[in-house]
C-alpha cells in the first residue's frame, strides 16, 4: 500500500538525501548527488523499483519517531510483544563517499528483526550483480558500486533479487548497517565507524543549531525548518534545492508531476532573508555565491533554475517504467521550465544581491556589472509577455508579479546607486524605468472594479503571487489596492482556509488538465500580508493552522489537500520552508502562542 507523504522523514549528508517510511523503508535515495539517479525508487513505483527495510519481524508501522534533539538524526521506536527496539537513521558528512547509517538497538526485551535490501539503479530499472567480498555484500552495476556490511556481521543471504538479513537485538545489543557508494571502477572507501560516525554527526548539527539567533515563541518550528533548509543545501556549491524529491504530485492521480531537484531563482530572496534573519551569515553568503556563478553570462541566457552546481542543461524525459506516486503518472526527470523565459527571476537576483550588500556581505568585484548586465537587457525586454513565476505551460502574459518584479529590478538599482554613489551606473536611467513599469502595472494590471490586482493584463483571474506587492515595496500596506487585493485573494483563492495559486479550472492559465492542492508558500505569504496590514491576530491564527499541517517530524511539502487532509507535492519543500520561517521571524513575540 502507498504510504502517504505525511508518512517519510528526512535524512542526508548535505550533497543528497533519502526518505524513510513509518515501516522503516528507504523509497527513495538519489546517489551521489541529489539529481542523480536514484538507486532507491519504491517511492514512484513499488519495492521491485529499489527499497532498504528494516523493521521487527511481522511489523508494519512503528510506534514513535523523531529527530535526536536539533539534528537531522532519526530515531524510530517500535514496541513488539516481545520487547522494544530503536532504529537510528542517519547520513554523516562525507569525506569522499555517501553513507547510509543504519543503528538497530534493543531498548528492552528481545526482539527479531528482519531486513531486506533491494537495490536497483538507474531510477529502478536496473538489477545490480551482487556478490561477497570481504565479508561484505557488493553490487554493481554500471558505474555504480554499492557496499553494504554490518556490525556485528549478522545472517545475510541473497532471494528474490533482494539481500535479506535476520537477526535478533536484546536489551543493550547493537546491530550497525552501513551502506556505501562509490564509483565502480575506484577502490571501495576506507570503512567508517558507524558509531564514531554517530556522535560526530549528532555534534555537527548541535553545533550548527546552535547558531541560531531566533529565541522566539516558534523556536522549535522555526529550527526545524532551519535543519531542512540546510539539508537541502548541495555543501560543495552552496546551492539549495527546491526539494530532494521528483514527481509527487500536486493532485493524486494527475499528471502535474514535476523534477524539483533544482536550485530555483525565485527561491533567492525569501531564502537569502529567511538565513540572515537567523543568524545564518555564512549559509547565505553560500548561497549568494551560488547565485552570481550560476546567472554568470549572457543576460539573455539567464534561467529560471540550475543544477546544484549550476548547471543548466536539465533536459526533461518520462520514466515509463514507473508507475508514479500513488498511479500518478507520468515520471519525469530534468524539468523542461528551464527553457522558459521568466521576467521576475531579473527583479529576484537584484533583489537577492541588494539584500546580501545591505547585510554586509561582502560584494565580489564583478557582481555589480553583473547586476548592470542584467538591466541592460531587462529595460529592452520587461513589455514582453512571459511565462510567469508559476512555470504555466499556456502562453506566455502580461503576468503581473512579473512586471512588479522588474518594477523591482530597477529600484534595487536606483536603491544602490543612491546609497553608494562611486557605483557606475545612470540612476535618472533605471528611476525612469521604474516609474514607467509602476505606472503600467497600476494602469493594466489592476481592476478597479473589483479593487484588486489581477493575474495579468486585461484578466480577471487572480494571482496568490499579489500578495507579495506590499513585501518588495511596489505599494505601501495600507494602500487601498493592497488591501483589496488580499481581500479577494482570501474571497476567491482560498480553499479549506489556505490559499491556492491560481485558479487551475479547465487548464485555462497553465495548459493543464487536471487541479492541485493549495499552495502552502502562497497561504504564508497570506498570513505575513494579513500581519502587514494591521491584522496581526488573523495572520497569527493562520500561521498557527499551517503549523499543524506539518507531520510528526515537522516537514511540509509543496502542497496540502484540506479535504483529504493529507499533503501533496515534492517533499520536503524548500519553499514551505522559507515561508515558516519568514512568517515566524516577523510575527511579534508578544501573546504569542508557546
Amino acid at each position: 500500500m502507498t504510504q502517504s507523504i505525511d508518512d517519510y522523514a528526512l535524512i542526508g549528508d548535505l550533497q543528497t538525501a533519502a526518505l524513510v517510511g513509518r515501516d522503516g523503508s528507504i523509497d527513495w535515495l538519489c546517489l551521489p548527488r541529489f539529481d542523480s539517479a536514484a538507486c532507491f525508487a519504491a517511492l514512484l513505483g513499488d519495492e521491485d523499483n529499489g527499497h532498504w527495510r528494516i523493521a521487527p519481524k511481522g511489523a508494519t508501522t512503528c510506534t514513535s519517531r523523531g529527530y535526536a534533539g536539533d539534528s537531522l538524526v532519526l530515531e524510530t521506536y517500535w514496541e513488539t510483544r516481545t520487547g522494544t527496539v530503536k532504529v537510528v537513521d542517519f547520513m554523516p558528512q562525507r569525506d569522499k563517499a555517501p553513507d547510509v547509517m543504519r543503528i538497530v538497538e534493543g531498548v528492552s526485551g528481545s526482539v527479531e528483526m528482519t531486513a531486506a535490501l533491494r537495490l536497483r539503479f538507474d531510477y529502478g530499472s536496473i538489477v545490480p550483480w551482487v556478490r561477497r567480498s570481504e565479508g561484505h555484500r557488493v553490487a554493481v552495476a554500471g558505474p555504480d558500486s554499492v557496499w553494504l556490511r554490518s556490525d556485528p556481521p549478522v545472517k545475510t543471504w541473497g532471494q528474490q533479487f533482494a539481500t535479506w538479513s535476520s537477526f535478533t537485538v536484546d536489551e543493550g545489543e547493537k546491530v550497525a548497517f552501513v551502506l556505501t557508494w562509490h564509483p565502480s571502477h575506484e577502490p571501495r572507501p576506507e570503512l567508517i565507524d558507524p558509531y564514531g560516525a554517530l556522535d560526530d554527526c549528532l555534534r555537527d548539527w548541535r553545533d550548527w543549531s546552535a547558531r541560531c539567533t531566533y529565541e522566539g515563541p516558534y523556536r522549535e518550528s522555526v529550527l526545524r525548518s532551519l535543519i531542512t533548509l540546510k539539508a537541502l543545501t548541495y555543501a560543495p556549491t552552496g546551492g539549495i534545492m527546491a526539494a530532494p524529491t521528483t514527481s509527487l504530485p500536486e493532485e493524486l492521480g494527475g499528471v502535474r508531476n514535476w523534477d524539483y531537484r533544482s536550485c530555483w531563482l525565485r527561491d533567492s530572496t525569501l531564502t537569502l532573508g529567511a538565513l540572515l534573519a537567523a543568524g545564518y551569515v555564512d549559509e547565505a553568503a553560500a548561497w549568494r555565491d551560488w547565485l552570481l556563478r550560476a546567472v554568470a553570462g549572457d543576460p539573455a541566457d539567464l534561467q529560471i533554475m540550475y543544477g546544484p552546481g549550476g548547471e543548466r542543461r536539465l533536459p526533461e524525459m518520462t520514466v515509463p517504467w514507473l508507475r508514479g506516486y500513488a498511479d500518478s503518472a507520468p515520471v519525469r526527470i530534468g524539468n523542461a521550465a528551464v527553457d522558459q523565459f521568466q521576467l521576475d527571476v531579473y527583479g529576484e537576483v537584484m533583489d537577492s544581491l541588494d539584500m546580501a550588500r545591505a547585510a554586509g556581505i561582502p560584494a565580489e568585484p564583478h557582481a555589480w556589472n553583473l547586476q548592470l548586465s542584467l538591466l541592460g537587457f531587462l529595460e529592452s525586454t520587461w513589455r514582453n509577455p512571459d511565462e510567469g513565476l508559476w512555470e504555466v505551460r499556456g502562453p506566455r502574459r502580461h503576468f503581473v508579479h512579473s512586471k512588479v518584479m522588474a518594477w523591482v529590478a530597477a529600484d534595487r538599482a536606483v536603491r544602490a546607486l543612491e546609497a553608494d554613489p562611486s557605483l557606475r551606473g545612470d540612476a535618472a536611467r533605471w528611476r525612469a524605468m521604474r516609474d514607467e513599469i509602476h505606472a503600467e502595472v497600476c494602469a493594466k494590471g489592476y481592476d478597479p472594479d473589483r479593487n484588486t490586482f489581477t493575474q495579468s493584463y486585461g484578466s480577471r483571474e487572480l494571482d496568490a503571487a499579489t500578495l507579495l506587492i506590499p513585501r518588495v515595496g511596489f505599494l505601501p500596506s495600507d494602500d487601498p489596492r493592497v488591501v483589496g487585493t488580499i481581500d479577494a485573494v482570501r474571497e476567491e483563492l482560498t480553499h479549506g482556509g489556505f490559499v491556492r495559486r491560481y485558479s487551475t479550472e479547465g487548464g485555462s492559465v497553465d495548459g493543464l488538465p487536471g487541479g492541485e492542492g493549495t499552495f502552502l508558500a502562497c497561504s504564508f505569504w497570506l498570513a505575513d500580508a494579513l500581519r502587514m496590514t494591521g491584522r496581526e491576530d488573523e495572520a497569527r491564527e493562520l500561521f498557527e493552522r499551517l503549523l499543524a499541517l506539518r507531520n510528526d517530524v515537522g516537514l511540509l511539502a509543496e502542497e496540502y489537500d484540506p479535504v483529504a487532509r493529507r499533503q501533496l507535492g515534492n517533499f520536503p519543500q524548500a519553499f514551505s520552508h522559507i515561508g515558516l520561517v519568514g512568517t515566524a521571524l516577523a510575527l511579534p513575540w508578544e501573546d504569542a502562542a508557546g
